[in-house]
């Protein structure tokens, strides 16, 4: 029995009105949920066209032009706008008769792409039991059949499996979005030995010692600890016949630990740095999740990867824009001060989750409004467009020249005294211990 894909009834529409326009193909993504169960297929987007694709239309339709490199870059700015809890689900295609036999092998090679370059990308794994089947829809232009197959992209041998397809009015109205805001002060040291002051590769290293930090931490969802294999909604009445969107709103308060479990043991290491980066700001962050008996750690998960995600996003937003302000090959620099782009949400017609970008602070409204046409082929009006949060800033802060004699010497004498400390630290271990046993709360929030 191979997988389930509940389908929001407008994608029909969708996909019936780029079909008549098609010639000879056109692809696109598939956004929404997987859950256990069954999945859920929220939007459907077109691949935006390539102003020389126009131009290519003489001669007989092959796939063999497919660009894999321009959908999956498509691929990678979407995933940017989905708040947590939504991801590419897998990829259409809408071709003519002559192309449906050669379409299945395309779509593959995209599935397959696609999982590739988003998990590059990505500061979390997989959990064990996740779902790693990807959609690949295939729709006739002439006759309209519609074939839904499925591929494993943990498995690159993975062989097609069949899926159903099945359209459903309303797949959202009653969906759960979980909301919070985490305050970041991440300070990342830049190491005297990183080939020219590799800002974005420090960067990244930074986060993803901070990732595992937010994976490890409580949440309290509307005040409460709750077991992860519970139900999210449990003891929550549920209104049925209900089309209006209508979300469940929870409101999370993230617990990050104070310092490690008992049995491990910290060390404390020096090490010659060329500066630091600094990130301090408070980011919004969202997830949904769907109303079909979810647990609680569907939906946490759902949360701290939106968490991980969007500060990680705006980093990688940031070096884009550096690029093409001041060149990639920039090897000296000063202190710096940046302003990280601000995160809004926007709603989508019909639905009841928001979909969400980031905004420069000199971005104009229109700007935006031509991202969402081109990258999810939607437009929103200006006054949709919500700045949830204030700003957060990046701080670069070089050390100017390299060590001196002096520098040398109090590193040295910081040395000394570290190690000296830390014997100390072996005769201040029993009282700490006794203090622990006092104290019963590990954890602040932030």
């Amino acid at each position: 029995m191979g997988r389930t894909y509940l389908v929001e009834e407008g994608i029909g529409q969708y996909l019936t009105e780029l079909g008549t326009k098609v010639k000879p193909y056109v692809t696109g993504l598939l956004i929404g949920q997987c859950s256990p169960q069954r999945d859920y297929v929220i939007r459907a987007v077109r691949t935006p066209p390539k102003e020389q694709q126009q131009e290519e239309s003489v001669g007989p339709p092959k796939l063999a032009s497919l660009d894999e490199e321009w959908i999956t870059t498509h691929a990678t700015q979407v995933s940017r706008m989905l708040p947590g809890g939504l991801l590419v689900l897998g990829v259409f295609m809408i071709a003519t008769p002559e192309l449906a036999k050669d379409g299945q092998n395309a779509l593959r090679k995209i599935i397959f792409s696609v999982e590739k370059c988003l998990s590059k990308r990505r500061l979390w794994k997989p959990a064990e039991e996740e779902v790693s089947d990807r959609a690949a829809l295939q729709i006739c232009s002439a006759t309209k059949k519609v074939v839904c197959r499925t591929y494993d992209v943990q498995d690159p041998k993975s062989s097609a499996k069949p899926a159903d397809w099945k359209y459903q009015s309303a797949l959202t109205a009653s969906w759960v979005a979980l909301g919070c805001t985490v305050n970041v002060n991440i300070h990342i040291p830049l190491l005297a030995t990183s080939p020219n002051h590799d800002l974005e590769k420090n960067t990244k290293n930074g986060l993803n010692r901070w990732s595992k930090q937010i994976e490890d931490s409580v949440f309290l969802i509307n005040g409460q600890v709750k077991d992860e294999d519970t139900e999210l909604l449990e003891g929550q009445k549920k209104f049925r016949g209900n089309t209006q969107p209508s979300t469940q709103f929870s409101d999370v308060k993230v617990l990050t630990q104070l310092c490690q479990g008992g049995s491990a043991r910290s060390t404390a290491t020096v090490q010659v740095c060329s500066g630091s980066i600094n990130l301090r700001g408070a980011v919004k962050c969202r997830a949904y999740i769907h109303s079909n008996k979810p647990k609680v750690k569907e939906a946490i998960q759902a949360l701290k990867r939106d968490i991980i995600n969007t500060l990680s996003d705006r980093c990688e937003i940031l070096f884009e824009d550096l690029i093409l302000n001041e060149g990639p090959q920039k090897k000296n620099f000063g202190r710096e001060y940046h302003v990280l782009p601000q995160r809004l949400f926007v709603p989508v017609a019909g639905s009841s989750v928001m979909l969400s970008d980031y905004k420069f602070g000199d971005e104009a409204a229109g700007e935006i409004q031509e991202r969402f046409v081109e990258m999810l082929d939607q437009p929103v009006q200006a006054e949709d467009m919500h700045i949830a949060e204030d700003i957060s800033t990046v701080d670069i802060c070089p050390v100017t020249d390299s060590p001196s004699d002096t520098q040398q010497a109090q590193l040295t004498k910081a040395t000394l005294l570290l190690k000296l400390q830390q014997n100390m630290g072996l005769v201040m271990a029993a009282a700490v211990a006794v203090l622990a046993s006092i104290f019963s709360f590990n954890y602040f929030s932030d």
